[in-house]
């Protein structure tokens, strides 16, 4: 008991023990990569307060080194202050952090976070309250954390009645495969293994019309691609009043989270058990879109994106590409119906979105009938702080930054001359005035 304590006590010096944790969390990708970055973000939290603001204020002496058995000793006692210990604070930290966004996480985190307040007080270098107190810091920055940064259901959101077929092995169904996608033969392979009865049709946007590959005496129509892809498929599926179910394959799959379908797994049940609901469509001058469309700096950091990724990667040409973007973007001169300001950015949901502020994550409800338009105002001082502050506060709904609508359809002209839009990852071509409404609705399979 000893040695393990001593072990494992050190493997947490500087949170090396969480931030490998989280490591592999990062990698799994998903709701273990949500958990581990808010355990993660928690721990830092967490540390801050307990080692640079209440560590130095209270200022309390170790425990005696002499009353600690040999064999449990580890090394030189640390000089700071005793109160509270840091260590715990991080553990409880992360463990709450992780556990906030993946419940089933806590199961393991929480006796590991405890073992290790409870290792700092058994190798002598803490007093029982240093770690109790520590725990209570920990658990109650991961709680605030919540509140800056609120925690995604993972459940399916609201949905109207629907009725699909249930289809056992995929029989009936034609699944479109994007051929201009790198992984179109691996996901072909992987998924006729799930439904051997499925008909697959690969399609090439840049050269063929969707309606003219897909079959249309099918019961149903899957799509495996991006939500750019999906939200094309899903126009031809609600024309044809047929059924879309969705095996997501893009990089953050939006409209596949909010149906709650986290892998092929998911939708292949789906399918099977007829599972379904009906969805909202949207449409920007009438093309599709399912999830969020945009008018400002958002196309052109997608372009910049899209640019340099072949070069650098996905995600570190995201980050270039949005410092770039909020670098040299300038403000817009918008009429958003009939109301006519300077405006930095404009955001449509299909649907409204939750939290409100610069970062939108998801919505609760998928048939409510109406647009969020959310925009934010260029005629304020320092308006982009200001969004900055409020939407890390929580307090944008106070703010006299941001400016919403939740309607079931929205005109937006600009007095600046043609402006691209993008929707769903995909960029329009550049025009003066973008319509978008709640065109009909969509039945989906979901999980």
């Amino acid at each position: 008991m000893d040695i393990a304590l001593r072990r494992l006590t050190v493997s947490a010096n500087h949170g090396v023990l969480w931030f490998g944790i989280g490591a592999v969390g990062v990698l799994a990708g998903g709701r273990y990569r949500r958990a581990a970055l808010r355990g993660v973000t928690s721990l830092a939290m967490a540390s801050f307060v307990s080692n640079s603001v209440v560590k130095p204020l209270v200022g309390r002496r170790r425990p005696d080194a002499q009353r600690t058995s040999i064999a449990r000793r580890v090394g030189k006692v640390p000089w700071t202050s005793s109160f509270p210990s840091g260590h715990s604070a991080s553990a409880a930290a992360f463990a709450t952090g992780a556990a906030l966004e993946f419940p089933t996480a806590g199961l393991i985190l929480g006796p590991l976070a405890g073992a290790v307040a409870y290792s700092r007080v058994h190798v002598g270098v803490h007093y029982r309250s240093d770690a109790l107190v520590g725990m209570a810091i920990g658990a109650a920055m991961a709680i605030v954390g919540r509140r800056l940064w609120p925690v995604r259901p993972y459940s399916a959101a609201a949905m109207a009645p629907g009725s699909a077929p249930a289809l056992p092995g995929g029989r009936g169904m034609s699944i479109v495969i994007n051929a201009a996608a790198g992984t179109a033969d691996g996901t072909r392979e992987a998924l006729s293994e799930l439904l051997p009865g499925a008909e697959f049709v690969e399609w090439d946007p840049t050269t063929e019309e969707l309606s003219d590959v897909v079959p249309k005496d099918v019961l149903a129509i899957g799509v495996a691609g991006g939500d750019g892809t999906v939200a094309s498929v899903a126009g031809l599926a609600e024309e044809l009043g047929l059924p879309l179910a969705v095996f997501p394959r893009g990089t953050l799959n939006h409209f596949a989270v909010a149906l709650a379908l986290e892998g092929d797994a998911d939708t292949v049940s789906a399918i099977e058990s007829g599972t379904s609901g009906q969805v909202d469509l949207a449409t920007i001058n009438g093309t599709p879109f399912l999830n969020t469309a945009s008018i400002g700096g958002y196309p052109e950091l997608v372009r910049r994106r899209d640019r340099l990724s072949h070069r650098m990667g996905k995600w570190p040409a995201a980050a270039y590409a949005l410092y770039r973007t909020l670098r040299h973007h300038s403000p817009m001169d918008l009429e958003i119906d009939g109301k006519r300001m300077p405006i930095w950015v404009v955001f449509v949901g299909n649907g409204p979105y939750r939290p409100r502020g610069l970062a939108p994550a998801w919505r609760d409800d998928l048939h409510t009938g109406l647009l969020d338009v959310q925009y934010l105002r260029a005629d304020v001082p320092l308006a982009r702080t200001k969004a900055i502050l409020f939407s890390f506060l929580g307090l944008v709904e106070r703010s006299k930054v941001f400016g919403s609508l939740e309607v079931p359809d929205v005109t937006i002209a600009s007095h600046d001359g043609p402006l691209p839009a993008a929707h769903d990852g995909e960029i329009t071509d550049p025009v003066e005035t973008i319509e978008l409404a709640i065109s009909n609705r969509l039945t989906v399979y979901h999980g």
